[in-house]
């Protein structure tokens, strides 16, 4: 790396570490290794089964098993009776009963609220030593997960090799796992390689429903997960997994979360030898987000549907101690992804979410969202690599249908300077149905891309409707083939602090931050809005005086500061439009632009330092209205809009200073900029350009020139 881009990375970031979303902890786990990739995905086992569960209350067994067809029904009375003569009351009992690798668990219609395992710890279990989360939960070793299997988990499967577990009911709400929010996981397998689970629904936690942590080889097949605060299905740290035909719902999180999954793809590029975790056949609606994984790596999502969540899909590289950061080599194709517009922080500023869960409504349809994300999105990449998103139908979202940003690597606590700007690169969204249903019906996205700006090698299919910014690289008919090809070091400015003011979330505090439209700021509240009136103020004040003080004697500059005077307005406007009025914002800097090049021309007679300053601004401004608008200009390491903000900031002090001067040489420097426009010189009606300057007596000097001849 030059020494002309190492500066720029790291002033990249130490610009985004003030605008940086503040680390957040969604979920902590003890120190796990990946899975060495040995395993395989496990294969459903149709035999007899070898443990079975039921309740043994006969008249309500016969009522949930009524309507079963005739031959489930003559199966499960059979099953039934043999397990009030050797079976188990509840479901913990027959995982401990579990004693060589390969067995069967039946569970049969019911609902399994596990009593002996709600009691809360006590004796050595009530003093184990372990480091505290941030939302306040025990951080527990496998160790202490052993000795004290039930201080979290409803069912605890820890070590058990090759075991399968599945509901005999005829759907899968027949038999219920409910831990009654007083565990924070319903079931948790750790350790237990080649697990398979079928055919149950598992809810109410103060976590997770379904958590799998650090196994190589699983399977989640037709469970249900419902109405947790955090997760519907975790897995976490692993291998060789497939989901199918699942839904979750109610979730404070997502409702699938396959976060630090193996990380086997981290040294390739878009052809990869295999995914690590498979996700199919399954919907997730009614979250916060449908689906998300920090650390999501070589994930397979397929013909899946996210629905009525906040956000449709997430990945991010956003939360530290998550092994295989920063994300990369999701594979999104098939999925429907659609009405993500749900709000639920309201929830949080009423304070329905401060109450116990149990009494929040989760039930109701209550979602108490734990981190911040811009409702109304599809696709979420908040800090990811080499991902596909290819042949989904994404539509209704009334935000965008893909949100890209990056995430400096001091988020996930990597310090070295190599590493700052080392996402967001090689995105790859190509030949997805935007705006228009399966049916072919017009469903459009308010804006089709958000994008930040920041990385290499991203880009889009060439058919989206709006956009930001508007002109957009576009993906090749080949994977890696990129037209307009970018490199950008850091983001757009505005855009930066748009994600500074929207991270100061915290669900426990009830803090929404103001000024951020992902929790309902509108207008003027909004700070993009704020940011652009702001300036327009600033620049529309010290542009006027600049005008009446120095340049009114000259139509042109006239006519062009009246340009810029409409280009602030339209900015100002354009930033309460959002993302959707693309053009806008490129229309006021390119009057904007036209306005300083101007005065500029103008202004650079008599005080060229100024004048010539002014023309480069006013170049920069139309460069930048070039690359959000027409073409994004590569191979640039920052966007336009960092040099013309940085610039503009030292031209209003340079104009105010230009503008203040009084006297003789003030005077004459009038005369000479209206010469230059063919207004009359000396002797000829010098009055029409400004005021003639008061006589002086003998002893009066001339005002003195704080700029000197050369300015």
């Amino acid at each position: 790396m030059s020494w002309t881009r190492r500066l720029l990375v790291v002033l990249a970031a130490l610009a985004v570490a003030l605008l940086a979303a503040p680390a957040a902890q969604a979920h902590e786990e003890r120190p796990v290794t990946l899975p060495d990739g040995t395993g395989s995905v496990p294969v459903y086992r149709s035999g007899e089964p070898d443990l079975l569960v039921c309740k043994s209350d006969r008249a309500d067994f016969e009522r949930r098993t009524s309507g079963f067809p005739q031959g489930l029904r003559d199966r499960n009375l059979k099953l039934f009776d043999r397990c009030l003569k050797s079976g188990y009351r509840h479901l913990q009992q027959a995982v401990d009963a579990v004693d060589r690798p390969g067995m069967n668990i039946a569970i049969l219609p019911g609902l399994y609220e596990e009593e002996p395992s709600l009691p809360k710890p006590v004796g050595e279990c009530a003093r184990l030593k372990a480091p505290n989360s941030k939302l306040g939960y025990q951080i527990l070793s496998y160790a202490q997960q052993a000795q004290c299997p039930h201080n979290q988990n409803l069912v605890a499967i820890l070590g058990k090799k090759n075991l399968q577990i599945e509901g005999t009911g005829a759907e899968r709400t027949d038999v219920v796992v409910d831990a009654k929010y007083q565990k924070l996981n319903a079931i948790r397998a750790d350790g237990s390689d080649g697990v398979y689970f079928k055919n149950f629904t598992a809810q109410r936690t103060t976590f997770n429903s379904l958590y799998v942590l650090a196994q190589d080889g699983f399977v989640i097949d037709s469970v249900l997960t419902r109405w947790n605060d955090e997760y519907g299905f975790l897995t976490f740290a692993s291998d060789h997994g497939l989901y199918k035909n699942c839904e979750s719902y109610g979730n404070g999180d997502s409702g699938i979360y396959p976060g630090s999954a193996s990380n086997i793809n981290d040294a390739y590029g878009y052809d990869v030898p295999r995914y690590s975790i498979e996700i199919t056949g399954c919907r997730s609606h009614h979250n916060m987000v449908g689906y998300s994984g920090t650390a999501g790596d070589s994930v397979y999502v397929h013909d899946n549907e996210f629905d009525h969540n906040m956000g449709g899909a997430s990945m991010d590289s956003a939360f530290p101690g998550h092994p295989g950061l920063p994300q990369n080599h999701a594979r999104f194709e098939r999925n429907l992804i659609h009405d993500n517009n749900a709000d639920y922080y309201p929830y949080v500023a009423d304070g329905t979410c401060a109450k116990p869960p149990v009494d929040r409504g989760y039930e109701d349809g209550v979602v108490c969202p734990q981190i911040s994300m811009p409702p109304g999105s599809g696709i979420i990449t908040a800090g990811g690599n080499w991902n596909l998103y290819e042949n989904n139908w994404i539509y209704g979202q009334e935000r965008a249908a893909f949100f890209l940003t990056a995430v400096p690597a001091f988020i996930r606590g990597e310090n070295a300077l190599s590493k700052q700007a080392d996402t967001s690169h090689h995105n790859r969204y190509a030949g997805n149905r935007l705006g228009t249903d399966k049916a072919g019906n017009s469903r459009p996205n308010r804006t089709d891309v958000w994008w930040d700006g920041q990385g290499d090698g991203n880009c889009w299919q060439s058919d989206t409707g709006p956009s930001s910014p508007r002109a957009l690289p576009t993906c090749g008919s080949e994977r890696g083939a990129v037209s307009g090809r970018t490199d950008r070091l850091v983001g757009e400015p505005v855009k930066l602090a748009q994600l500074l003011v929207c991270a100061d979330y915290n669900v426990q505090a009830r803090r929404l931050p103001a000024g951020c439209d992902w929790y309902g700021a509108r207008g003027i509240e909004r700070i993009e809005v704020q940011l652009a009136l702001a300036v327009a103020v600033v620049l529309a004040l010290v542009g006027g005086v600049l005008w009446w003080r120095r340049l009114r004697g000259s139509g042109f500059a006239t006519a062009v500061t009246v340009l810029g005077l409409i280009g602030l307005g339209l900015d100002v406007a354009g930033s309460t439009m959002g993302a959707a009025s693309s053009y806008v914002p490129a229309l006021a800097l390119l009057l904007t632009g036209v306005w300083w090049t101007g005065i500029g021309l103008v202004l650079r007679g008599k005080r060229p330092w100024l004048g010539w300053t002014t023309v480069v601004l006013g170049a920069l401004t139309l460069l930048d209205a070039v690359d959000k608008a027409v073409f994004m200009i590569p191979w640039i390491p920052l966007s336009p809009a960092w040099v013309r903000g940085l610039l503009g900031v030292i031209w209003v002090v340079w104009a105010v200073v230009a503008a203040a001067r009084h006297g003789e040489r003030a005077a004459a420097g009038e005369q000479a900029v209206a010469g230059e426009q063919g207004a009359p010189t000396a002797g000829r009606a010098t009055d029409a350009v400004a005021a003639p300057a008061p006589a002086r007596g003998p002893a009066q000097a001339p005002t003195p020139d704080p700029e000197g001849d050369a300015s």
